[in-house]
């Protein structure tokens, strides 16, 4: 069972058939990373809640929240968002905002503009946007540099298409440096309080982090897209999961054709159900990171699960002057960043973390 390294946190899984992946360049203006929120249902034109189809360019989800909720005059906790989308990025989302018998200023859309944020649509609906409710993300990307004409590229696109990639969590969930995993590692040490860390972005780094770290044991070994016996997989593209006590035929050819994934512990308080072999990996985590895991048990974060491997939907590969374009859909919560470090070396996807 092989543990990640301290000094390059986590391996690719291309490199042992591919070799290193060429350098490359990828979000050199904001058009270059294009992201939008996929959602199965519409806003049903009536109720207290106003949705906004937002476009924003050069801001975080929250900063855009912020410049909602003021323009409206109402608090944070009035708006309500799927899923968290990139600064520097277009990306498109819905916002919802509580307006109980009133409407919102007439200059709604002008005020917001000011900030970066287009209104594209907007419609009433009875109940506020929950966190996660969105199915995925869609995502045009494009990449620039030695890369585009490094022969071989094309290989490694086409092998993650048909192979499906690790699900790690992208660098910008740990901060510069990995900033953000040594203020988690501090504020776990003395006992999370939520009024230090009141969207939660400390919990959020620790479980990211060591989903990560079993996520390379597993690449290490060679199992991490394979059923394992003890494992608990997750259907494709939902939350659906169940215990695997024996891999029988039918169960590894679901695995192969990317319907079922292997999944990994999103460390928390509760009684995970893994057994065998997969289950070793999960205390040979605890091991290593004991007061992480513990850290995050005392919080009271509740155990979840993961898909180790994600599937890129409707994937397409453009080739346009001096460049390439990448499309593809993603589940939520996946990012594309852990994506592009398969393809190309770039110091912002694979910097070292700040490890205490």
């Amino acid at each position: 069972m092989t543990l990640a390294a301290n000094a390059e946190p986590w391996p690719r899984v291309l490199d042992a058939d591919f070799g290193p992946p060429p350098a490359g360049d990828y979000r050199a203006t904001p058009e270059d990373f294009v992201v939008e929120e996929i959602l199965d249902f519409a806003p049903e034109g009536q109720g207290e809640h106003l949705w906004l189809w937002i476009e924003k360019r050069g801001l975080t989800t929250l900063e855009a929240v912020r410049h909602l909720a003021r323009a409206c005059e109402v608090t944070q906790r009035a708006v309500g968002y799927s899923g968290m989308k990139d600064r520097v990025a277009v990306t498109r989302q819905w916002l919802s905002v509580h307006l109980p018998g009133r409407e919102a200023p007439g200059d709604l859309a002008e005020r917001l503009a000011t900030h970066g944020v287009e209104v594209l649509e907007q419609a009433r609906h009875p109940r506020k946007l929950k966190r996660g409710v969105h199915r995925g993300n869609r995502f045009s990307l494009v990449i620039t540099g030695e890369a585009v004409q490094t022969p071989g590229l094309e290989a490694r696109w086409e092998w993650l298409c048909r192979h499906g990639a690790p699900n790690a969590f992208g660098p910008q969930r740990f901060g510069p440096d990995g900033r953000n995993l040594a203020r988690a590692r501090a504020v776990l040490a003395r006992g999370w309080r939520k009024r230090d860390d009141r969207e939660g972005m400390m919990l959020s780094t620790a479980r990211s982090y060591l989903f990560n770290e079993l996520l390379a044991m597993r690449q290490g070994d060679g199992n991490w897209a394979r059923l394992l016996p003890g494992e608990v997989a997750m259907l494709d593209g939902t939350a659906s999961q169940f215990a695997v006590e024996t891999v029988d035929a039918e169960l590894a050819e679901r695995a192969t054709r990317l319907d079922l994934h292997p999944s990994g512990v999103l460390w928390g308080v509760g009684t995970s159900v893994t057994a065998g072999a997969a289950a070793e990996y999960e205390q040979a985590l605890r091991e290593r990171h004991g007061p992480l895991c513990d850290g995050l048990e005392r919080a009271g974060v509740k155990l979840a699960r993961r898909p180790l491997r994600m599937r890129l939907g409707e994937p397409r590969l453009t080739r346009e002057p001096d460049a390439l374009r990448l499309d593809f859909t993603l589940p939520r919560g996946s990012f594309a960043t852990a994506v592009l470090r398969e393809l190309i070396e770039h110091p912002t996807l694979s910097a070292p973390l700040a490890l205490a």
